[in-house]
């Protein structure tokens, strides 16, 4: 290239010249698997309407923070993993954000749980080798690198594995989710008693929630810092439900599980927590297939819906 190229090149040009190039660069994925800046811009935030959910599973340890695109999440599903840390499992309906992640593995927990949303699609990194006959017999559409390497790059700015990023647009897409999936929401009965905190511990977690008046969420709090996200500041969640689980580890040699690596229950019952509009509900958990909704209901029997906003539900060990 001549230099007097260069020096003719006006200002205007230059600036013309970077935006084509940028928008280039945006619609045909980071080159070498690697994206200097995984923020979303405002090319990408045009992200069309789903109808099935896109599920993605997010690393949620110290070095993985702050997350993005966690604040554009419909439902928060947080999972114990090993060693007493969690992960998360978010859900996107209707317009995902630009970019999500750190994504990270799958376990056997997000199978048993995505069952009841029908053909979601699932977004991870990748999956222990016991598991991968599982994720390919159910009843969801693989979106992994291994099957969409063009979705997702690579953060060089944080340590790897936690720096691998999920441009959801990019994801496939199927049917939509049975009526009823998702927790109704609703009015809350009168049965609450004021609460404006709750706290949730796991063996190597601690989870706090407090209830803001100002902008009718609770917010979240992680290990004793304020969770935060690249892209969306603070995630609030409109509604917490502590849902007490069974938790057994992975046996070898057990078709589909992965050795002591937790697996939570979630078709069944058990007792469960509610925190929404700064009150708590005492309550219990109905699941009566893996392909059927998970129901809230108070002690007493009546139901007991969620507010309108995000969700997070945390399965702990009962």
């Amino acid at each position: 290239m001549k230099k007097s190229w260069w020096i003719a090149s006006t200002a205007g040009a230059l600036v013309v010249v970077a935006a084509v190039v940028l928008v280039v660069r945006q619609l045909s994925g980071p080159a070498n698997g690697t994206d200097p800046d995984p923020a979303p811009s405002s090319s990408e935030a045009a992200t069309p309407d789903r109808r099935a959910v896109l599920a993605v599973k997010i690393d949620n340890v110290a070095a993985a923070r702050p997350q993005t695109g966690l604040s554009a999440a419909d439902l928060v599903y947080v999972e114990p993993v090993e060693g007493g840390l969690t992960r998360l499992l978010a859900l996107y309906r209707g317009r995902p954000p630009a970019v999500i992640g750190p994504v990270r593995s799958a376990r056997a927990t997000d199978l048993g749980l995505l069952a009841q949303y029908g053909r979601p699609a699932l977004a991870y990194s990748g999956a222990a080798p016991e598991l991968l006959p599982s994720l390919r017999s159910a009843s969801l559409t693989s979106a992994s690198p291994a099957e969409i390497p063009n979705a997702y790059f690579r953060d060089d700015s944080r340590p790897s594995p936690h720096n691998l990023y999920l441009r959801p647009h990019q994801a496939p897409d199927s049917e939509v989710a049975p009526e009823g999936a998702f927790p109704a929401a609703g009015a809350a009965p009168e049965s609450g008693t004021a609460a404006a905190t709750a706290a949730i511990r796991y063996p190597a977690a601690a989870f706090t929630f407090t209830w803001s008046q100002t902008i009718g969420r609770y917010l979240i709090g992680l290990d004793g810092t304020p969770l935060t996200t690249v892209d969306g500041g603070r995630p609030g969640a409109a509604t917490i439900v502590e849902q007490r689980v069974a938790v057994r580890l992975g046996e070898r040699g057990e078709t589909g599980t992965v050795p002591d690596s937790p697996i939570a229950q979630t078709v069944g019952s058990g007792q469960a927590r509610v925190w929404r509009d700064g009150e708590r509900f005492e309550a219990t958990w109905n699941r009566a297939s893996a392909t059927a909704p998970t129901r809230f209901t108070t002690v007493s029997g009546q139901p007991l819906p969620v507010s309108d906003g995000p969700l997070w539900i945390l399965l702990v060990p009962a």
